[in-house]
């Protein structure tokens, strides 16, 4: 379907700082990428960490843009379509959402952030509308659903007009539902503005992404963001202390469903049970008790459990409806993946931070009569505190680890190695192997009928990143391949 909107419908919703030459152009689509740009197309020239988009303006206007957004005054004369303004990712999404008729305004959307439990939390309400007759999108880590489309995720939260298409496709392929992961990034550029969610999900917060955000306090202050933008329940784990902060701070606008296994939750679970079949509960709501079984392990999983629980009780899902698509709910791409065999068991998981990985130990040591040894690493130009952290982790919880190469992108592994390696109170617990696929077999090698081999920070990924080149690589076809 071709959409056309005028360049003065999209900025009614827009402050500007100035505007100039003809605002009744007629606009075909919304750019930020200037390589993307064609005849009739808005360009919004975003700021960016190397280059700002500014410099691309000339080269949109060559390619044919009908009209320019940027934080930078006109350059192109006073005939040029074009508008100032403060924040253009504040603008992007703005501009975006009107230009397909703010679509999440007729989708039930729900928000989910958090350190972790993002993806397997979307995945549980995917599932639950479905068995509830819902037709429900998805936006996250691992994939976006769109109606029957199946797309590969090229980010956790896309840039706004991306994010505002797919909706607007939901909306079109008949879906009434969206469940969508919304990142840090995302917050902190603007990706979701103009969305008002139905349901916002606080998981939890860990040390993550303090690379891009530098602390902890500016890292939950950006999460605490999405609250703002939820106009009915506001569900958290009040069991995290920053889910408590959420809270007590009064940061959420809506009305709050807190959850958890503690004293006080709203939605608690209590009689917690795991073994190698999968994980129980009992579940107290105000919306009744339910016993809840899931094929997945680990406690952390009950409370991602628990958050589906919430949020789908909160939009009118029975119960019963509930416990039926939970308890048959299947493995999750990459989040403990059973990718093993009888005599060599073999788990793949995306944890890639400390507390990520502490949760899958933990899980994984409950089911463990043996040894528990993992193969894992750390990303290269990214958070460098929370290397020494899962050091420590796997020195503590693991019998043995292989610490090796997790898209190290620019920076040396051996470095990456080095910085990790410091968290290990003994050199015997632990060896480097870099080349990740012969870690991989040297794990598996490891490994007897009794034991337990994780395999951890990668999960669904498909590719690998070192020295600037990416190529394939799949953990769970490497272990296939290995047994």
């Amino acid at each position: 379907m071709n959409i056309t909107r005028t360049f003065e419908q999209l900025l009614s919703g827009i402050d500007t700082l100035e505007t100039v030459g003809d605002l009744s152009c007629e606009i075909s689509s919304i750019e930020y990428d200037s390589r993307r740009v064609k005849p009739g197309a808005l360009f919004v020239a975003l700021p960016g960490a190397q280059v700002d988009g500014s410099v691309y303006i000339e080269e949109a206007a060559q390619r044919g843009a009908a009209a320019i957004v940027s934080q930078s005054p006109c350059a192109l004369g006073k005939s040029f379509p074009y508008a100032q303004v403060s924040n253009a990712r504040f603008a992007l999404a703005r501009l975006a959402s009107a230009f397909y008729d703010h679509p999440a305004e007729k989708l039930c959307t729900v928000g989910i952030t958090g350190t972790n439990g993002k993806t397997t939390v979307s995945f549980m309400l995917r599932d639950i509308f479905k068995a509830a007759a819902r037709r429900s999108g998805l936006i996250g880590t691992v994939r976006y659903e769109i109606g029957n489309r199946v797309l590969p995720a090229s980010r956790t939260t896309p840039e706004a007009p991306d994010v505002q298409s797919m909706l607007f496709q939901m909306d079109r392929s008949g879906c009434d539902s969206a469940v969508m992961e919304v990142s840090s990034h995302a917050l902190d550029q603007c990706r979701v503005d103009g969305i008002r969610f139905n349901v916002g999900i606080f998981t939890n917060l860990t040390q993550d992404h303090l690379d891009y955000h530098g602390t902890l306090e500016e890292y939950f202050s950006v999460k605490a963001r999405l609250f703002d933008q939820v106009k009915d329940t506001a569900v958290i784990n009040c069991d995290d202390p920053c889910g408590r902060r959420l809270i007590t701070e009064e940061r959420c606008r809506s009305s709050v469903i807190s959850y958890g296994f503690e004293e006080g939750a709203l939605v608690r679970g209590r009689n917690a049970r795991n073994d190698a079949a999968g994980s129980s509960m009992t579940v107290e709501s105000p919306w009744g008790s339910a016993e809840i079984s899931l094929q997945l392990i680990g406690r952390f999983n009950l409370y991602n459990a628990l958050a589906a629980f919430a949020a789908a009780a909160s939009v009118g899902i029975p119960v019963d409806v509930i416990r039926t698509a939970l308890a048959e709910m299947e493995n999750i791409p990459g989040r403990l993946e059973s990718v093993g065999t009888k005599i060599k068991r073999v788990y793949v998981d995306y944890a890639h931070t400390d507390d990520a990985l502490r949760n899958v130990l933990n899980a994984l040591r409950e089911i463990t009569p043996g040894r528990l040894v993992v193969v894992f690493g750390c990303g290269g130009n990214r958070d460098l505190g929370k290397r020494r952290l899962m050091g420590e982790v796997a020195s503590r919880l693991a019998d043995y680890s292989i610490i090796t190469t997790d898209n190290s992108r620019s920076e040396s592994p051996e470095k990456i190695a080095a910085d990790i390696s410091a968290g290990f109170d003994s050199e015997r617990k632990y060896e480097v192997c870099l080349d990740r696929t012969a870690a991989i077999a040297r794990g598996v090698e490891l490994i007897g009928k009794k034991d337990v081999l994780l395999v951890a920070g990668k999960g669904h990924e498909t590719v690998q990143e070192i020295g600037g080149t990416i190529f394939p690589f799949d953990d769970r076809e490497v272990v296939r391949e290995v047994l």
